[in-house]
């Protein structure tokens, strides 16, 4: 084929495609309506990789970490706790010996002001004979407990230098949300303070099971060592002390916790106010309600906690809270289990003032309540755990008087005659028993003499609900 019938055949496509464009201009394209329409509607978002790349690159630089460990990691120390333990070989035996020997543990701890004051587990210093901080950047100091709390494991030590030392403010734990990241400072495995990083997984946590406990529960890495080390948010602030682990090998795996701040705090200003812990008591006793709960107690609602029954005279007693209320906010603080209540509860005093959200009958209300001081509601007596009894026990009791026997460690009351938990105290020499406050008056005026040496006589009622009479001399 020659040039010629090339340039032909190229000139015949391009006016028939020409022809054909022209055809559907000219019949096709008039006959289609264009529309443009303008809504305020709001347009349908589909998920695609080009914003969130953008968004995860400008959350990745606001979560940057290391301002947050420049400020914490040389106000986390080093703590070597000393134990004597006499510790009897078979030489010892043979040759009349008592033989002391050392033994040495090791956490982390906080230091929370300028002028050496460190907050750590009290289970890393619990039976110390000698305590030893040494710092981030390699000096030892001797020691100091100032006070310790075993129900909140938290303790207080002091040391002096001769500079300003620095520390870690405390955070407000309260405010810590699920799905913040956080970081945890410590000395695991006797190496220098370390940085892990995490989120907050879960708060108001229980491991005892008896719902006391109020842990922050996160996914950075703690391991041995790591006990009583700090747990900052991206500010640099405490927001827990790092106490527990759950594995069976003794290192991480997967969660850890912490004592919340808010908690740490307040038993750190007890001790320094007070030489000991001052506890608020709300007054209510229940249980938190779910499906199955709800169902039992006759209601419709899944969430919160149900008051089952009120201590008499105690802050709940006077604001007018009463059986089958449910709690469920304490200020601001949401309660949807015990482990809540007690949580905020512990980071409170006795006359503080809070705000209990309480729903009755379908409607909210809040009643501003004055907490109480412990000794209202329950006493140390003879190796037993006494309680104020409510109105609700009486009844159920058949008694207008007495005490609640709560827990007993009282061997030989529990052997000889069998007083245990569940038991009422009624009378004590021909005297009623009223309260607690009758207990607390019989231990003072028997002081002297001794209160074991001063009973005689002894009236209870049984888990029954039966009559005894103990008699001991």
């Amino acid at each position: 084929m020659n040039m010629k019938k090339i340039l032909t055949l190229v000139f015949v496509s391009a006016i028939g495609g020409a022809l054909t464009l022209g055809a559907y201009k000219a019949f096709i394209e008039k006959d289609i309506p264009i529309v443009i329409e303008t809504t305020n509607n709001t347009p349908i978002a589909i998920p695609t990789n080009l914003k969130t790349s953008s968004s995860l690159l400008t959350s990745g630089e606001a979560m940057d970490f290391t301002e947050a460990a420049e400020k914490t990691v040389h106000a986390v120390v080093h703590v070597k706790n000393t134990t004597i333990n006499n510790q009897t070989t078979f030489e010892d035996l043979f040759f009349g010996r008592n033989t002391k020997r050392a033994q040495v543990g090791s956490g982390s701890g906080v230091i929370i002001s300028p002028d050496g004051y460190i907050v750590t587990n009290n289970h890393v210093i619990e039976g110390s004979h000698s305590l030893n901080v040494t710092t981030n950047d390699n000096k030892t100091f001797d020691a100091v407990v100032i006070g310790t709390d075993p129900k909140t494991d938290i303790a207080l030590l002091k040391i002096e230098a001769d500079e300003d030392l620095e520390f870690v403010p405390f955070g407000d734990s309260d405010n810590a949300k699920i799905g913040e990241w956080v970081l945890a400072v410590g000395n695991p495995f006797n190496l220098t303070s370390t940085v892990t990083a995490g989120i907050i997984s879960a708060k108001s946590r229980d491991l005892s099971g008896q719902s006391f406990q109020s842990f922050i529960q996160t996914d950075a890495a703690v391991n041995p060592g790591n006990s009583g080390g700090a747990l900052v948010n991206t500010s640099g602030q405490l927001v827990g002390i790092n106490t527990a682990i759950t594995s069976q090998t003794g290192s991480y795996i997967g969660y850890s916790f912490a004592v919340p701040s808010n908690i740490a705090s307040k038993v750190v200003g007890d001790i320094l106010e007070y030489g000991n812990v001052q506890n608020g008591i709300l007054g209510v006793s229940g249980a938190s309600l779910n499906s199955e709960y709800a169902k039992k107690v006759g209601i419709d609602e899944t969430e919160g906690f149900y008051v089952d029954d009120v201590t008499e005279r105690s802050g709940a007693d006077k604001a007018g809270i009463r059986s089958g209320d449910i709690i469920k906010k304490l200020d601001n603080v949401k309660i949807n289990k015990f482990a809540d209540l007690s949580g905020f509860l512990n980071s409170k005093r006795p006359d503080d003032v809070i705000k209990v959200t309480i729903l009755r009958r379908g409607n909210e209300k809040i009643v501003p309540v004055t907490l109480s001081k412990s000794n209202i509601s329950k006493v140390d007596f003879m190796g037993l755990e006494l309680r104020e009894l409510s109105s609700k026990a009486k009844k159920a009791y058949g008694v207008t008087n007495g005490v609640y026997v709560f827990k007993t460690t009282n061997k030989e009351w529990y052997l000889k005659l069998g007083l245990e938990n569940g038991y009422i105290i009624t009378q004590i020499n021909d005297e009623p028993i009223n309260n607690i406050n009758d207990i607390l008056k019989f231990k003072k005026k028997h002081a002297k003499e001794g209160v074991e040496n001063s009973i005689y006589k002894m009236g209870v009622v049984n888990k029954h609900g039966q009559k005894e009479r103990f008699i001991f001399k």
